[in-house]
């Protein structure tokens, strides 16, 4: 049974949306929040909305975001007594996590046993294979491309070699003929070691027209571990998720609770604590596989918490501080969809879009959320992933939670930068989208109808928009600093930056 400790402070190592979504729950439960910040992030919404924020010396995440040492002497310097990731950068590092125990500070997430046993994909699917749960055929990591080329004979092509210690779709090559497979396993380790700082790939059954459906988890130290439904997560681009949807179009009612009652088993085969994610692909029979467990609050968690009512953030500080899940009868109600927007240019293969956002004018209305760290005036760096924010939709139905994305994606105007919005509006706007019957190839196999769309709504009008803006700027005029009273408002520093660096 976890011993019960009320948490003061909470730090948050991380940036963008989900350091702002933490800390709004956090405000909600009256708990002081920190932040820190690179130079490229001294005027980000996090810093400012923070109750407290530092600077981290340096300009790259390995010198920011990642410095372990930096971000525990912070904590120190605060007083912060517990540390909660977020998403990316040192979330899954069972390092970080241990040395913040070390430390006396409570590590919102899970112990670092489970995030190193479910971090190492083959290992994983070792203790899911004795749990007795289902997983897709596949092999212990290879050592050289002979040894490679003989499990691929055994499993039967096409397969798919994928790094052993990653995920995110970094090392990861299909093959589909044995004349592929040595350049593909070389091109992997490759991506592997630069992206992970281990080479060691295996292989895996290449599924047919597969769904990606997974799990939300909870588990606490009282023994009780719970799911909150699934995540429909096919919209894929290059491997990586760019529309969520729940429930599942593919899922009835008895493969739902089987599904269920795996991935609540498979997170207590790991002896699972806090917020997890047991992921599946779902094969054309219906017949469905362990694919890996992500052991942090997924990107994808605000669609779960529409649906349900429960703050899965809040769950995670809670179950930290050692309270039992009390939260009774779990249901769904409605359909909730999640578009990620980024700062990227679909017309130029999706490169990043840096820069000065001109004008911004979000969506609102009945049944959209739209999780943000950015701001008119904010400048998008460079060096961070490109996302802008996750706009979420809820309706009573399906359709009706798509109707409201579609009307919602063309009131979100950006102006000064790309973005895939227009994009994102003709995925959700297409046939096979809306009537459910889409896999993880749905991109692929309709990218040109996707990439030739005619140009959206909100396009001209953040051209004249942007214009208007120049022309204001060239006679010399200039946007007040303090355009807003607010003591929230983003144009205005917060003087509650600490003087902290190291």
């Amino acid at each position: 049974m976890t011993k019960k400790k009320r948490i003061g402070k909470i730090l948050i190592p991380n940036r963008g949306e989900i350091a702002v979504r933490i800390q709004r729950t956090c405000r909600e439960m009256g708990i002081p929040s920190v932040a820190v910040f690179s130079e490229q992030d001294r005027h980000a919404l996090h810093v400012r909305y923070a109750d407290e924020a530092f600077p981290l010396a340096g300009t790259s995440a390995r010198d920011t975001y990642l410095n372990q040492e930096k971000i525990l002497e912070v904590a120190r310097h605060c007083g912060a007594d517990a540390i909660h990731p977020g998403y990316g950068f040192l979330s899954e590092n069972a390092s970080f996590a241990r040395r913040c125990l070390e430390s006396g500070l409570i590590f919102i997430g899970p112990g670092p046993e489970a995030i190193e046993v479910m971090g190492l994909k083959t290992e994983a699917r070792r203790i899911m294979t004795r749990a007795g749960v289902p997983v897709v055929p596949g092999s212990e990591p290879l050592e050289d491309p002979a040894a490679c080329r003989m499990q691929a004979e055994i499993i039967g092509y096409p397969v798919l070699i994928k790094a052993a210690a990653g995920g995110g779709g970094k090392g990861m090559r299909l093959v589909e003929t044995p004349g592929g497979l040595q350049g593909a396993y070389e091109a992997a380790r490759r991506e592997a070691e630069s992206a992970f700082g281990d080479p060691r790939v295996y292989l895996e059954k290449y599924l047919e027209k597969p769904r990606h459906v997974e799990f939300q988890v909870l588990a606490d130290g009282h023994g009780n571990t719970v799911h909150l439904f699934e995540r429909e997560c096919s919209v894929q681009r290059r491997h990586q998720k760019i529309i969520e949807e729940t429930p599942s179009p593919v899922l009835d009612d008895t493969l739902r609770s089987e599904m269920g009652t795996v991935a609540v088993e498979a997170a207590r085969a790991c002896r699972y604590l806090n917020a997890g994610t047991v992921e599946f692909l779902v094969d054309a029979q219906k017949r469905f596989y362990f694919l890996e467990m992500n052991t942090r609050l997924q990107v994808e968690h605000p669609i779960t918490e529409m649906v349900t009512g429960v703050d899965i953030v809040e769950q995670q500080i809670r179950i930290a501080q050692g309270d039992p899940l009390m939260l009774g009868d779990l249901s769904v109600y409605g359909s909730a969809l999640e578009c990620r927007i980024y700062a990227e240019d679909p017309a130029n293969n999706f490169l990043p879009s840096p820069g000065l956002i001109q004008g911004m004018t979000e969506p609102g209305g009945p049944g959209v959320r739209n999780d943000t760290g950015v701001y008119a005036g904010f400048t998008i760096p460079i060096e961070y992933d490109p996302m802008i924010s996750k706009l979420v939709t809820w309706g009573v139905t399906r359709d009706k939670a798509i109707e409201r994305m579609l009307r919602a994606l063309e009131e979100y105007n950006l102006m000064g930068i790309a973005s895939n919005i227009s994009y994102l509006r003709r995925i959700v706007g297409h046939p096979r989208f809306k009537s459910g019957e889409y896999d993880t190839h749905f991109i692929a196999n309709h990218e040109k109808d996707l990439r030739s769309g005619a140009p959206a709504a909100e396009e001209p009008i953040a051209l004249i928009a942007a214009g208007i803006l120049s022309h204001i700027r060239k006679r010399g005029a200039t946007i007040p600093d303090n355009a807003s009273g607010s003591g929230m408002s983003p144009w205005k520093l917060s003087d509650r930056v600490g003087r902290f660096q190291r």
